[in-house]
């Protein structure tokens, strides 16, 4: 069978595209080789868990000297010991796929979130171009503003998420009077919501906006509070602290004992078994830890630079299409 060219570029696509740092790039906007975005990512796991690996192994060598000169030798010709091995193997089993499963529904209904997010301020700053009418030059640069605005409760929406105070990235998107009126507010976000629902309700007065698209903008505002809530859920309801502790008490348990387990066969080389084995379990919870509070700045948390970045660009984009000058007009007879 013969490839044609663009078959041959095609499948060359699927390929990269199917690549590790093509789908970091495709996730973060950010350029790396694969190498450099497993660095990127386990660098952010593996120093938490590091010093337990170290103390598991450190244990497990002091098991396999004492087994080696005889001492405690009750401990590893014990069947009690094996077989609550093999029933916490099973139960951390369970808690473990438990626990990473519930912190992936946690990042995943994040995301679902924010792209929801992003859809609804796409329809929002397209609305308030199009539907609201411009008299002057004034009501336009008022109307930018506006949208603008809409940019700025984004930008406020991950800050407050992130529990960051309001900071100077908010700057660019509002007037000096709006920016210190915001640094001294409880809800940066709810107050930007505010002022937007103020303006419409304010051009609809000016009758430069009917009663259907007030109710259409409004209900754009409305859904935004309502991500917005969503995030706030997520955030604000970590998984139960007794499930937590119990499972660390039972790997606690686990590492205790195991040493005990494989030192008949293994003699010295259980430090190393030992450490490869709490790598495995410590590092599953961990990912668990790292992906269930998703707003952070870790490497494994949302991008959600990268999506407020996207919404900005989208936004600066309808900017540049202005009705006013009668743009649209020019589009249709390239058309025709």
């Amino acid at each position: 069978m013969r490839f044609s060219p663009q078959n041959k570029k095609a499948n060359h696509s699927r390929k990269k595209s199917r690549s590790f740092g093509e789908k970091f790039n495709l996730y973060t906007g950010e350029k790396l080789q694969w190498w450099q975005v497993v660095f990127r990512l386990a660098g952010a796991m593996i120093p938490a868990i590091l010093p337990w690996i170290m103390l598991c192994s450190g244990y497990g060598f002091g098991v396999s000297i004492l087994s080696y000169f005889g001492h405690f030798s009750i401990f590893t010709d014990n069947k009690v010991i094996q077989n609550i091995i093999v029933s916490l193997n099973i139960v951390l089993s369970l808690l473990l796929a438990f626990r990473t499963n519930t912190a992936h529904d946690r990042f995943w209904e994040g995301r679902k979130l924010w792209g929801a997010q992003v859809n609804v301020v796409r329809n929002l700053v397209r609305g308030i171009w199009v539907y609201i009418e411009e008299r002057n030059w004034k009501d336009k640069n008022i109307k930018e503003a506006a949208m603008r605005l809409v940019v700025a409760f984004t930008i406020a929406m991950k800050l407050h998420l992130r529990r960051d105070p309001m900071n100077e990235e908010l700057v660019p998107f509002m007037s000096s009077s709006q920016y210190e009126q915001i640094l001294q507010v409880n809800h940066a976000p709810l107050e930007i919501s505010l002022w937007l629902s103020e303006y419409l309700q304010n051009q609809y007065e000016r009758e430069q906006l009917n009663v259907f698209q007030l109710n259409t903008l409004h209900q754009d505002v409305d859904e935004m509070i309502d991500i917005l809530g969503g995030c706030e859920r997520i955030l604000k309801t970590p998984v139960p602290l007794i499930y937590t502790m119990t499972l660390k008490i039972l790997l606690l348990i686990y590492f205790l004992l195991l040493p005990w387990e494989l030192v008949a066969g293994l003699n010295l080389w259980t430090s190393l078994v030992v450490g490869f084995i709490s790598f495995v379990l410590l590092g599953i919870n961990e990912i668990g830890a790292e992906i269930e509070e998703p707003f952070g700045h870790d490497p494994n948390d949302l991008p959600l630079d990268f999506i407020c970045n996207t919404i900005k660009r989208n936004t600066d984009d309808l900017i540049t299409f202005s009705p006013l000058q009668g743009k649209y007009k020019e589009n249709f007879d390239r058309t025709a």
